[in-house]
């Protein structure tokens, strides 16, 4: 209840932050079976995009409720979290502000604010769920059947499920190498060679559905660097703009190290779990060429519940160093909780006003919308992109927002009203 209390700006949105999630709800009406038929598709998440439909299906239409779902299956996923840590042996206190932390961070903000990131709530779930269980149990090949089961629950919500295996393996290193955890990665391995095996070739060759999706391992450390540079940038809404804050960037640097610094002098094995864990949960995403909140879902939940973790053992200096951090992850959770809020507001007056443009707009051209100044266009770019239709207009490509002394139809205010133009 804390952690939805905390993610109140998120349950209360009237809007909607993206283009998907209006796309979706054109889709909603599609056959719920049609996403598990398309295997040779990119993104193959039936998973996912049969829960999103049904959601879009009843929900759409009250934005409060749909968010207020998210938010709660959010604070679900910190419960899972706060008793995954107390079973591996940290105090009450602790294991509970570690868990709200990662709930109320701008990692799981944007999670919990935006419905396109069904996906990673689903394979997170997955994650605590196999690791809960396997806490619960003494028998190897229970954990083994267990792990297999959710890891492939997991992939057919998301490819960042093949995060789980690594995970694993740290819970068996730092967990005095018990048989169950290593039953349990050699499960979930077991199951992700396996979809590895069917899906490789689609993955490797299928048309990419956008840039962020093309692979490099040269990647790899400019993203591992965005990630960990990312939670105390307060001023920034999203992770692939970490280091166009070049100041800013090397502020939160020196943050960082405090805080490494200060885990290692007071648990040398929590700071190696630090540093550990959170390149596991990264590993399926660091070779992508962009860097976002959501794909640092997971990444989040270990490396909050590690820095957690050394609270009770550190001292003043050190609690100083966790708890300045801990202050500017929620800060900037805060501030990404009321950025897509922001974003919902004005969405739920542009998108009934595109739509009416729409019904009066006549000829093959394109109805041209031209935001502002004091209007954050990247916003409408987002709202107008790949819309099928809204409100039963179809939108489609019959809509271009553009910028400068381009002639447009129609002026955006800054509030996501448009005002017609001679």
């Amino acid at each position: 209840m804390a952690a939805l209390v905390l993610q109140w700006p998120l349950a209360l949105n009237p809007g909607y932050f993206s283009h998907d999630e209006l796309q979706w709800a054109t889709f909603a009406d599609g056959d719920l079976l049609g996403p598990w038929r398309d295997v040779s598709a990119f993104q193959y998440r039936p998973l996912t995009f049969s829960l999103w439909m049904l959601l879009s299906r009843w929900l759409f239409d009250t934005p409060i409720a749909f968010h207020t779902v998210l938010a709660a299956w959010g604070s679900l996923n910190a419960g899972l979290l706060f008793s995954v840590g107390r079973r591996f042996g940290m105090a009450a206190w602790p294991a509970a502000i570690g868990a709200l932390v990662f709930a109320a961070g701008p990692f799981a903000a944007l999670v919990h604010g935006w419905a396109g990131c069904i996906a990673d709530l689903l394979w997170l779930s997955c994650a605590l769920c196999i690791a809960s269980l396997v806490q619960r149990t003494a028998r190897p090949a229970v954990a083994a059947l267990v792990a297999a089961a959710f890891t492939g629950a997991a992939l057919l919500a998301k490819e960042a499920a093949f995060a789980v295996p690594p995970l694993l393996a740290v819970a068996w290193l730092f967990d005095a190498r018990q048989r169950r955890w290593l039953a349990a990665m050699l499960g979930a391995g077991a199951m992700a060679a396996l979809w590895l095996a069917l899906r490789l070739d689609v993955l490797l060759h299928a048309p990419r559905e956008g840039a962020q999706y093309v692979l490099s391992a040269a990647n790899a450390p400019m993203r591992w660097l965005e990630y960990q540079l990312f939670a105390p940038l307060v001023p920034v809404l999203e992770g692939f703009m970490t280091l166009r804050r070049t100041g800013q960037a090397a502020v939160s640097g020196c943050l960082w190290l405090w805080l490494f610094i200060a885990m290692w002098r007071t648990n040398r094995r929590l700071a190696a779990l630090f540093l550990l864990g959170g390149a596991a949960a990264l590993l399926p995403v660091l070779p992508l060429s962009s860097s976002w909140n959501h794909y640092g879902y997971g990444f989040a939940a270990i490396t909050t519940m590690a820095a957690a973790a050394a609270w009770r053992p550190a001292r003043r200096s050190a609690r100083a160093a966790i708890s300045a951090y801990a202050a500017l992850t929620l800060l900037h959770g805060l501030g990404v909780m009321l950025g897509i809020r922001e974003v919902g507001m004005v969405q739920t007056r542009f998108s009934p006003a595109l739509a009416t443009a729409m019904r009066d707009h006549a000829g093959s051209a394109p109805l041209r919308l031209r935001p502002d100044p004091d209007a954050k266009a990247w916003m409408f770019h987002r709202l107008a992109h790949d819309i099928p239709s809204y409100d039963g207009v179809p939108i489609g490509d019959r809509v271009q927002v553009v910028e400068g002394d381009v002639p447009a139809d129609y002026r955006i205010l800054a509030d996501g009203r448009l005002v017609r133009l001679p």
